[in-house]
């Protein structure tokens, strides 16, 4: 007996199915958007046994399950630690013209990285261990998009 499968034609349909969501940010990521929205400035939270600042803030250490309870306050510049550049415009990934790009940033004053878009950087060549500045939305609304970007660092000669 044939098997009908091996004679098939493979055929492929593209779609995307959309389903949109909504959560609280608890109280942690609470204070964190707050933070951004209302005095643009960066917290992270310092776990009590490791002594690691963590940002994004958590409420507990992932390494120690000790509870993170100390707010620190972080700089709004830090080291680009590695990075990809996107040459096409594409509004689905970012709202930002090309070039732009996406970076792991670990901010002044946090032991660890997030993930955040990069922009501004057509004249220099970006480099994992730059200096690197946020740029902040005109009208924050309470969301990690109130930091637009960030953007290398002008360094002050």
């Amino acid at each position: 007996m044939e098997d009908w499968r091996a004679a098939q034609e493979i055929l492929v349909m593209d779609g995307r199915i959309k389903v949109p969501y909504a959560w609280s940010a608890g109280e942690v990521g609470t204070r964190y958007l707050e933070a951004i929205r209302d005095e643009r400035k960066f917290l992270g939270t310092r776990c009590p046994e490791c002594g690691t600042v963590y940002h994004v803030p958590r409420k507990h250490c992932p390494d120690c399950f000790a509870e993170c309870s100390e707010w620190v306050e972080l700089g709004s510049s830090g080291e680009l630690v590695t990075f990809t550049v996107a040459r096409r415009h594409h509004p689905q990934l970012s709202p930002l013209e090309a070039p732009f790009g996406y970076g792991i940033i670990k901010l002044d004053g946090a032991g660890t990285g997030f993930l955040h878009l990069l922009h501004e950087f057509e004249s220099v060549s970006l480099a994992s261990g730059m200096r690197v500045e946020a740029v902040f939305a005109e009208e924050p609304a309470g969301a990690i998009t109130d930091v637009k970007y960030f953007r290398p660092l002008k360094e002050v000669v």
